[in-house]
């Protein structure tokens, strides 16, 4: 069952000021504890990030509710790879674990628009072996923290299909409000897709972030790793005060 609610946002129309106006991202690597996010290099990425992400149905369905994947070849993978670095919106990252230098997923910044202070994150893969840790919230963290304060956009956005509850209880983990369904919104793989939103704005960025360096600290670790208090938590402790 969906636990999305909807808590719908005062509409306003006030003056903007934006002093510097957003940026667009670089093609610059982003430094976290568990993991570095480095802009993708089909060169070096590919057969790692292509064994990672096929080799059984299992681990195949993480492209169930992508536009493209899975792929027939490390070549198919290759190529597709290529186009997509080539861009730069989606601006793609290869996730990389610190700890055994291993490419263990991907992420994106899309739908880009500096003037209007609005950027999304998606196109988000892990590899079975770092799903559910600490790297991959984080990874994602790293990316949010960096458009909303270093690039200095005022909207940051998550979207998905309407049916892919994982995706959708991911967004509300990290944060997200939810804004409602777009319906026969596009078609994917030859079948309808009605699209999930979510959002940040930046008011409420301080309590996500607060939210997200709490969940982070080491003293919320035991000595196995094992987290004493769930993000998820947080995130609904946060939601329920809105």
């Amino acid at each position: 069952m969906n636990a999305d609610r909807l808590r719908e946002r005062a509409p306003n129309a006030n003056a903007v000021e934006r002093i510097p106006p957003s940026r667009w991202p670089a093609r610059t690597s982003l430094e976290g504890t568990w993991c570095v996010l480095d802009p993708v290099d089909p060169d070096r990425h590919a057969a790692m990030l292509h064994e990672g992400s096929h080799g059984s149905p299992a681990i195949e369905e993480l492209w169930a509710y992508m536009p493209y994947g899975p792929f027939a070849s490390l070549a198919a993978f290759r190529a597709w790879l290529g186009d997509s670095a080539s861009g730069a919106d989606p601006l793609f990252y290869t996730i990389v674990d610190r700890a055994s230098g291993r490419y263990v997923g991907m992420a994106s910044y899309l739908n880009i628009h500096p003037k209007s202070g609005s950027i999304e994150i998606g196109h988000i893969w892990f590899s079975p072996a770092v799903q559910r840790t600490r790297l991959t919230t984080e990874s994602l963290y790293l990316m949010m923290r960096h458009a909303m304060e270093d690039l200095g956009y005022r909207r940051l956005e998550w979207k998905c299909n309407a049916l892919n509850e994982p995706s959708r209880a991911a967004a509300r983990r990290l944060g997200f409000r939810y804004e409602g369904i777009f319906y026969n919104h596009l078609v994917v793989k030859g079948r309808n897709r009605d699209t999930a939103w979510y959002s940040i704005l930046d008011d409420e960025w301080a309590s996500v972030r607060a939210m997200f360096e709490h969940w982070l600290a080491p003293e919320n670790f035991d000595d196995g790793g094992r987290q004493k208090r769930a993000l998820s938590a947080l995130a609904a402790a946060r939601q329920a005060a809105l």
